[in-house]
């Protein structure tokens, strides 16, 4: 590096083992030797002139030397002390920079010295105070990151007085935060996060600790609990509050928030990573049970979270392990009682744990990804069954097959579809793909389009669980679909609750107007099938017929229903 001619002396000086490491070192040798030049001038007179006796010449340079020496004492005495400032700030710095501890440099000297010293102290504060917010708070929101959230909360629960207070600590989360941030700008999701921490600022008592963790989750500390109907209203305001809709760049954006709440146990310490760690357990248990949702933690909950990590664990390579089973469950004419379908249905038969119910592992193998080359096993299997019963001299029927949300995104589903029938050598006629309206509904175009895709190869395409979701006449006319099915739900009380009756009735109605077949499912009493049967069903489904069973059990209720076919047809 080039250096300014103005360090040339204290470049030169540096050189000098002696001299590199100390300041004050080189100040006082230019002094010494400064304040000895008239000594060594005086000296090189009488050596060189003869006008001077030899006594006369000592005596004289005595004196001069003994005159030096003080001058040259004092000088070095006042020159250390007005280099004291200088090396308070060279101190002061490094004594930041390994300890983190402020300096108290005097401030109301304004010569250069004075002015150094200032400006180190109020730089090193300023400094400080913007190490201590970047380390501390979140830049987006401006709220405590997770680290201050902790330190906090730990400085209240550890001190004495607080050993029997009461905190409950609230975890929120954005519902399909993942899905919405894909749809806006990425400028205007940092917007929405600004404006819903602001939002949750108004909710806050005094001494509340409110904080951003990650992403879409923030947390919220109540120090003051009063009841515990107090921590249900502050989970009610919270989610009202955030239902209210965002006016963001000129868009309405709304959202909803689950929200886990843990309380801590005055009979046992609570670390405050074990309460954040038990409302995130509270959080994911609320996000299953659906948006906008509230959940509290308890044991119970710790002990679903270990059993579903242990599903997880072992779902991977289930199918290498030829645990996967497909089940059918008949599809039956209300109006001869034939069969005419199955529904295909995965189960997981695990070696050591049983028979695992779908409920349980459908929902992990969605949410990991392993739910598509599940899908894909379950369509192949179906599909290559239905054949073997065809070839074995049955009457051919169709098999419906579920599709999850995962697969139905994959862009080469249709070309996966196309390839499993040419290998099982099944007619695309007599198979029948089950789609829900609310993973349709994620990307309108993009479903209408792989819809027509699929209805062009000659496949059926049933909606399932219609009436529970969008169930909207304009979306429902662009769907090109051959079948509606009547989700459980309201079949299940369709003779004792007339609101079910009702909307029973008017998706049967509405089937036959748009020409579609209609199935209704959970079909379980006479009762029911004889209502169904009155307002003009087509096909039932459920416990009453047959529960969904191994292909071996199947076999013989086709062979009886191809039986009384062939009787009908004679």
């Amino acid at each position: 590096m080039k250096l300014n001619h103005n360090f040339y002396l204290y470049s030169f000086l540096a050189h000098f083992a002696w001299l590199k490491k100390s300041y004050t070192a080189k100040i006082m040798l230019v002094a010494f030797l400064g304040t000895h030049v008239p000594l060594l001038a005086l000296l090189l007179s009488f050596l060189i002139s003869n006008s001077y006796s030899f006594e006369m010449a000592a005596r004289v340079m005595i004196v001069a030397l003994l005159a030096t020496l003080a001058g040259t004492a004092a000088t070095l005495y006042a020159l250390n002390h007005l280099l004291k400032p200088v090396i308070l700030t060279s101190a002061a710095l490094q004594n930041y920079l390994t300890t983190k501890t402020l300096p108290e440099l005097p401030t109301e000297f304004v010569d250069e010295a004075g002015t150094l010293m200032a400006d180190t102290s109020q730089t090193l504060h300023k400094l400080d105070e913007l190490i201590h917010y970047i380390t501390n708070y979140d830049d987006l929101t401006g709220l405590p990151n997770r680290d201050l959230f902790r330190d906090r909360l730990y400085q209240i629960l550890s001190q004495p007085e607080n050993n029997q207070r009461l905190v409950a600590v609230f975890l929120l989360a954005i519902d399909d935060f993942t899905g919405m941030s894909h749809g806006l700008e990425h400028e205007t999701t940092n917007l929405l996060l600004r404006a819903v921490a602001q939002r949750l600022s108004t909710c806050m008592a005094q001494t509340d600790i409110l904080a951003h963790l990650s992403g879409d989750e923030f947390a919220l500390a109540r120090m003051e609990i009063i009841s515990f109907e107090s921590v249900i209203k502050l989970s009610q305001l919270l989610s009202s509050t955030l239902k209210k809709p965002f006016f963001l760049e000129g868009n309405s954006i709304h959202i909803t928030a689950s929200i886990g709440i843990t309380i801590n146990d005055l009979n046992d310490s609570n670390s405050v990573d074990q309460l954040l760690q038990q409302a995130h357990m509270a959080l994911y248990q609320s996000k299953q049970q659906g948006r906008s949702q509230y959940q509290y933690y308890s044991p119970e909950i710790n002990a679903q979270l270990q059993e579903r990590l242990t599903l997880e664990n072992e779902l991977y390579g289930a199918l290498g392990r030829n645990e996967m089973l497909v089940y059918y469950q008949p599809l039956i004419d209300l109006d001869n009682g034939e069969i005419t379908g199955m529904e295909a249905l995965v189960r997981w038969q695990h070696p050591t744990l049983g028979l695992i119910s779908p409920a349980k592992f459908i929902p992990i193998a969605e949410a990991n990804g392993l739910i598509v080359p599940i899908d894909q096993w379950v369509l192949r299997t179906a599909c290559a069954q239905n054949r073997a019963w065809q070839l074995a001299g049955f009457s051919p029927i169709r098999i419906s097959v579920n599709l999850s949300s995962r697969q139905f995104e994959q862009p080469n589903l249709v070309e996966v579809v196309s390839q499993i029938i040419e290998e099982t050598g099944l007619k695309t006629s007599y198979l029948e793909l089950e789609v829900t309206e609310s993973f349709l509904m994620g990307d309108i175009e993009r479903s209408v389009k792989t819809l027509k895709q699929l209805r062009e190869l000659g496949i059926w395409l049933a909606l399932d669980d219609f009436g529970t979701g969008y169930s909207s006449l304009n979306y429902l006319k662009r769907f090109p679909v051959n079948m509606l099915k009547i989700d459980r739900s309201f079949v299940q009380d369709v003779t004792s609750n007339p609101d079910s009756a009702a909307i029973t009735d008017a998706i049967i109605a509405l089937a036959k107007s748009l020409r579609l077949k209609i199935t209704a499912e959970g079909v379980e009493t006479k009762e029911q099938l004889d209502y169904l049967q009155m307002r003009g069903c087509d096909e039932g489904q459920g416990y009453y017929f047959s529960r969904p069973v191994p292909a071996d059990i199947i076999t013989p209720m086709l062979q009886k229903s191809s039986q009384q076919m062939e009787v009908i047809a004679a």
